[in-house]
């Protein structure tokens, strides 16, 4: 496929790899019947289908994603999750066993809410998986240090995104939407591997030292799996995990390999000859 054909967020994905899309099709399983939501172009979509056998119900407001999303799922509901109506299309469709949320919510106006609503559509023995970006990766503090919060066209300042996420707010965050974690795996990569390697660089030696104390300061993407809190279950607090110790010399052009569009690898591996 031209480059030039390809979605934004549309993706290659080794289900075997790190990547936060391919932890999240092994979360979800195998024949489940799976809501996802913001599907965009079927990266994830196509996996769920093809190696997972799972029925695939997608909402998904872009045009465009959606050509791309129909070769993969006929299910496909146009709704815009800003809207707080959006939970009554599924009023007749019954509940579904996963709801998938890959890299979402930061894009949206109230997430708090959208949790709450995506809840309310799971069968009682169901669960969610969702991954989000994580903002205080020791790349965005150099960023902030050194006064350039600049927003860019993927990544963790991806220009759409609209909220940001520590992980105490994202722990509050399923908290308030009576979730209990039951399971949940950091993406790991090292400040000097990520599409802020520039900045990190350029840093005084001090304040990386500074900067890379904080103990989960290498977490680049979080993927939670979360069901209904009930009492027998306590649930998994992301601050008391371990932190895997990122292997070396990743390099940005091998985590634009798995996971962002063509396009973008080809702008990065310009930008780095």
């Amino acid at each position: 496929m031209n480059s030039d054909d390809r979605h934004n967020y549309e993706y290659d994905i080794d289900l075997r790899g790190p990547s936060a899309p391919a932890r999240v099709v092994r979360m979800v399983g195998k024949n489940k019947k799976v809501l996802e939501i913001g599907a965009g172009p079927g990266s994830i979509t196509k996996h769920l289908v093809s190696s997972g056998k799972c029925k695939v119900t997608a909402l998904e407001i872009d045009k465009d994603a959606i050509k791309k999303l129909s070769q993969f799922t006929s299910e496909i509901y146009p709704a815009d999750l800003n809207d707080e109506n959006w939970p009554q299309i599924f009023s007749e469709s019954g509940l579904f066993e996963v709801i998938v949320a890959g890299d979402v919510l930061e894009h949206l106006y109230n997430p708090w809410d959208t949790l709450d609503k995506m809840r309310d559509l799971l069968t009682d023995d169901g669960y969610m998986v969702i991954s989000l970006p994580h903002v205080g990766h020791s790349a965005i503090c150099a960023c902030l240090m050194n006064e350039n919060f600049d927003y860019r066209d993927w990544g963790l300042l991806d220009r759409t995104h609209i909220r940001f996420f520590g992980l105490k707010n994202m722990q509050a965050m399923f908290d308030s939407a009576k979730l209990s974690i039951s399971q949940a795996e950091f993406v790991v990569t090292r400040p000097e591997d990520t599409e802020f390697s520039e900045i990190w660089n350029n840093q005084p030696k001090d304040v990386r030292a500074a900067l890379s104390q904080n103990p989960f300061g290498t977490v680049y993407q979080v993927v939670i799996k979360a069901a209904r809190k009930n009492n027998s279950t306590m649930g998994i607090n992301l601050l008391s995990l371990p932190v895997d110790t990122p292997k070396p010399n990743l390099g940005i052009k091998k985590l634009a390999s798995q996971y962002f569009p063509e396009q973008l690898k080809h702008q990065i591996k310009k930008f780095l000859r």
